[in-house]
């Protein structure tokens, strides 16, 4: 995907960790459940921005492989509410031509949620405007143990070497495929920590975190992470002198 109408201050690709649904519900008295739906309007909205601000790929956490231990009546709610958002917003999608992805072991999910996921990426699966990555039933240290596994086949029917094996190779592997390494993540609700998501792929990301729970998180706050993102000095290791010589 081209990046020649992206400002080399914007990031290509934002990672974001939703959290705090649970905690925004509690904080009204209200069921679980009704803090989760109030957070799919936040990913719409979320998403419209990033569509609108020029952002690449935009991939959200949105079920983990640890979220199945989660009692059965949230879970279940949880798939209900996935399907119904992706059969409301295909139209969306459709017009702003979002290319809609789902990564993790989609396989997992409920046989009707599963039919919805595939059929919502076969009819946007020719957009070009920007990619939405739902991680679905998604572990990022199952993600690279596939990878291992995949490389490993490929060695042992003669397709690979393994000293051709580099790190940008291994990247080909995973679910993102094809996709720039996340450049900002963002992780709603002030909780410090990664919970397994994308850990391969975020290595050089620009981290962000935000007191704001979930449901609470618009648009200004998205852009509000992106100016932050944009205040950044991205080195990679080099030094602030190395930096400025590579970009003249």
């Amino acid at each position: 995907m081209s990046s020649n109408s992206i400002s080399p201050e914007l990031p290509r690709h934002i990672a974001i960790i939703m959290d705090g649904n649970g905690r925004w519900a509690k904080k009204r008295l209200l069921n679980r459940v009704k803090g989760h739906e109030e957070g799919t309007e936040s990913v719409r909205v979320i998403v419209r921005t990033c569509r609108e601000i020029g952002i690449e790929v935009l991939t959200l956490y949105a079920f983990s492989t640890e979220n199945w231990r989660r009692p059965k009546y949230e879970v279940k709610s949880l798939m209900a509410i996935l399907k119904r958002f992706l059969i409301s917003e295909l139209n969306e999608m459709l017009a702003n031509k979002i290319r809609f992805n789902a990564i993790g072991q989609i396989e997992r999910m409920p046989g009707d949620v599963q039919a919805v996921i595939r059929d919502t990426m076969a009819a946007t699966s020719h957009n070009k405007g920007m990619v939405l990555n739902l991680a679905l039933s998604y572990g990022s240290r199952d993600e690279i143990v596939l990878a291992v596994q995949k490389a490993a086949a490929d060695v042992q029917n003669g397709l690979l070497a393994p000293d051709d094996l580099t790190p940008d190779l291994f990247s080909e592997y995973l679910y993102t495929k094809g996709m720039p390494d996340p450049d900002l993540l963002i992780r709603t609700s002030g909780e410090m920590r990664i919970s397994n998501f994308l850990l391969w792929q975020i290595a050089y990301s620009e981290i962000y975190i935000t007191d704001i729970l979930w449901p609470d998180f618009r648009k200004e706050a998205l852009l509000e992470a992106v100016r932050h993102y944009r205040k950044r000095e991205r080195r990679f290791g080099m030094t602030t002198e190395q930096k400025e010589e590579s970009c003249t």
